[in-house]
């Protein structure tokens, strides 16, 4: 089976703005660059050694490349293959006098679902000791192809990590595949991984000075 590639682009550099924080909250990017860290990645999607995490050079963004995260349903499957998820626990470090918040995340992969199947790609994000913000995005069968979904945070329910604290920031993805009414003879599948590792996951954030 033959799974596609695609390499994920930024699309919301320009979320450092005054326009996009609003006045007095808004900063470009500091001149040192923002340091992650990960801690730990842990799920049926992440095994030890399959995802990698790498800050873009003008502090804007980070991403997260994975190379094995596929859920899929039918024929040779095993009874778990119909849910992986990844649990991403990072530490970023900021720049003196700056925190940060997560702005947006782009999620690209490859589907291929049989009539009557369904897919799920979810994403729940937060700061240790804080509410989580979870997105869900549904994709319906009789699809092959590629898909691309984006999480987006108001401006005004934007949550920045605390000042002169260290917070980790934990990541939740989890995709899912639902054979439904589909015939026991086919196979569906969701991923975020292709054969050669190059799926990227970019999420984007903004940084504020702190008062």
């Amino acid at each position: 089976m033959l799974l596609r590639a695609l390499a994920a682009t930024g699309v919301a550099t320009s979320l450092f703005g005054s326009s996009a924080l609003g006045a007095g909250t808004a900063a470009p990017p500091p001149p040192d660059r923002i340091v992650i860290d990960s801690v730990a990645a842990n799920g049926t999607g992440c095994p030890p050694g399959t995802a990698a995490v790498a800050v873009s050079p003008d502090n804007t963004a980070f991403s997260v490349t994975y190379s094995n995260y596929l859920a899929k349903v039918g024929p040779g499957s095993a009874p778990t293959d119909f849910r992986k998820n990844c649990q991403l626990n990072l530490r970023v470090h900021v720049p003196g006098g700056f925190t940060y918040a997560i702005v947006s995340a782009d999620y690209r992969g490859f589907a291929s679902l049989a009539p009557g199947a369904s897919g799920t790609q979810r994403a729940g994000y937060h700061f240790q000791g804080n509410a989580t913000t979870v997105r869900t995005h549904h994709f319906q069968g009789g699809f092959t192809g590629d898909w691309q979904t984006t999480d987006t945070v108001p401006v005004a329910a934007l949550v920045f990590a605390p000042c002169g604290e260290e917070r980790n920031l934990d990541i939740d993805t989890e995709l899912r595949v639902d054979p439904g009414t589909s015939s026991p003879s086919a196979t569906s599948f969701l991923e975020m991984d292709s054969t050669d590792g190059t799926i990227t996951t970019v999420y984007h954030v903004a940084v504020k000075r702190c008062q």
